[in-house]
């Protein structure tokens, strides 16, 4: 692997990726920015390799085009109209579904033959897309997944546990959006399962923050990206590092035809596999309820 990749689109959220990639311990050598504006692209480059003097990684970074592309590893995509407040991440859809072939196409047109990574809202339909567009197979084009509801989730977790946030095993799933949920069947802490320490009632409000904060920040500050930005250096260095990692990356799932995000093994070649957990059917109703909003926004874009 040359360890190259390229950010697409130097908005907050790629550019809070780009800056959580440096100033930690990366495998990543060479960092190419795109972006449909050209002069932020290199303005951006320019200002991130200023950190590099003091940071803890060395690598280079420059901007360019989809050309540029052949040779990477991993291509990140966060280009598209962003989400204002008030608007679901469906209703992204429209927008930013027709941005994705043209994009697409001319990344293939390179020659790349790494791996997708989708950040872009709605991330788990775009990312079916970009399946769809690139050709590619399923375990090479994942999205994000709920690997950013999950750190929420496990946060609040350890707040009220008074523990570390890594010390909580617990995922949300399903759509990155209004309908994910928390697997509460399969979570605990130290070998302690969760529902044996809190009650269901207190679970539920903190499975709903989890799913909701997202909209509590852009109401305050117009955007999310810091966390998203962490997320998605850990994704990236799981992959680099052949870490076989479980994530709740949005993987591609065999029985339903759709992407969600869902425990699965990542590594250098994208994913491993993705989990057979034996979930509650409770669980079982919301995650069937999930993936078929899903399958009506691929439907009504499809079409």
């Amino acid at each position: 692997m040359a360890n190259k990749v390229m950010i697409v689109g130097t908005g907050n959220v790629g550019m809070s990726f780009g800056y959580a990639l440096v100033h930690q311990r990366t495998n990543v050598n060479e960092l190419v920015l795109v972006d449909i504006n050209t002069e932020d692209a290199e303005g951006e480059a320019i200002d991130l390799r200023d950190t590099l003097a003091v940071s803890p990684s060395y690598l280079k970074i420059r901007s360019g085009s989809y050309a540029d592309a052949g040779d990477c590893d991993i291509v990140v995509i966060t280009a598209g109209v962003p989400q204002k407040p008030g608007e679901s991440r469906m209703d992204l859809l429209k927008k930013n579904a027709a941005i994705f072939k043209d994009m697409i196409g001319q990344i293939m047109a390179s020659g790349f033959d790494g791996i997708f990574l989708v950040v872009s809202n709605p991330m788990d339909v775009l990312t079916y897309l970009t399946w769809r567009y690139s050709g590619l197979p399923a375990e090479r084009v994942i999205g994000s997944g709920t690997v950013l509801d999950t750190a929420r989730l496990r946060y609040r977790l350890a707040e009220r546990l008074h523990t570390h946030p890594k010390n909580i095993h617990a995922y949300q799933v399903g759509e990155h959006g209004d309908t994910e949920f928390a697997l509460w069947s399969c979570a605990n802490v130290g070998g302690q399962a969760i529902t044996d320490l809190i009650g269901y009632d207190e679970l539920m409000q903190i499975e709903d923050y989890a799913r909701k904060e997202a909209y509590v920040i852009i109401e305050k500050k117009g955007a999310t990206y810091y966390g998203i930005g962490s997320c998605m250096a850990s994704i990236v260095n799981c992959i680099l590092n052949d870490e076989n990692r479980i994530m709740p990356i949005s993987n591609y799932d065999e029985l339903s035809g759709t992407y969600n995000g869902y425990p699965a093994v990542l590594g250098a070649n994208g994913v491993v596999r993705r989990l057979g957990l034996k979930i509650n059917g409770e669980e079982q109703d919301k995650l069937n309820h999930s993936i078929q909003t899903l399958r009506e926004a691929i439907q009504e874009v499809e079409s």
